[in-house]
């Protein structure tokens, strides 16, 4: 029986995906939350409080910026070469 090369992805390459999903995901993630205060509703007899709505908006706001940043940094500039499947440290191809 012929043994098979492990299924899971080097941790690098495992990594970098998962931040370019989460990148992907921030925008959607963002307008849910901005959408958010839509659906709050005050009791009967009390005012809308717009003060609390622009608070909790420049928040996200100010949140997202920071979460971007934090990916952004992570996903590099993007030329670096992911590992090959088998091993993380190996070196990159010599190209003739």
């Amino acid at each position: 029986m012929k043994r098979q090369a492990p299924v899971f992805l080097a941790r690098r390459s495992y990594r970098l995906r998962r931040l370019r999903d989460g990148a992907r995901l921030l925008p959607l993630a963002g307008a849910f939350l901005f959408l958010l205060p839509i659906f709050w509703t005050p009791t009967e007899g009390m005012p809308n409080d717009t003060a609390r709505d622009w608070i909790y908006l420049f928040a996200i706001w100010i949140a997202l910026i920071g979460l971007a940043a934090i990916l952004s940094r992570g996903l590099g500039t993007g030329e670096e070469a992911e590992a090959p499947a088998g091993r993380e440290d190996a070196p990159p191809p010599e190209q003739p």
